[in-house]
């Protein structure tokens, strides 16, 4: 099982969701995040007193696939999360080694 993480920018994704949705993709996890991506917008900047300087609200988006479907995953987020820019985010692929549902029940596994 692989992870596929992106950084990418707020307005980008809804489509990027929809298109893995569309895909099959169900594992998908969405937080808020700040980072130094370049802003789109001074809408999508905030100052941040940790920091000292401004940053960019951004998504950080995670996809939980099998082996076979992380390319797929991949090429969804990069097409889909394009703004027009050179660097519009990033995606990073890393090995699951194990996962559990959380279901109610308890084992000793």
């Amino acid at each position: 099982m692989k992870e596929v993480k992106a950084f990418i920018h707020r307005g980008r994704v809804v489509d990027v969701i929809h298109a893995l949705e569309d895909a099959g993709f169900g594992y998908l996890s969405v937080s808020d995040v700040k980072g130094l991506l370049t802003a789109l917008s001074a809408q999508e900047q905030v100052y941040s007193m940790e920091l000292g300087e401004r940053v960019t609200r951004q998504i950080k988006l995670e996809v939980f696939c099998e082996d076979d479907q992380v390319d797929r995953a991949v090429q969804l987020i990069r097409l889909h999360g394009r703004t027009g820019q050179s660097v519009a985010g990033w995606v990073y692929q890393s090995t699951v080694d194990r996962a559990w549902p959380i279901d109610g029940r308890v084992d000793n596994d």
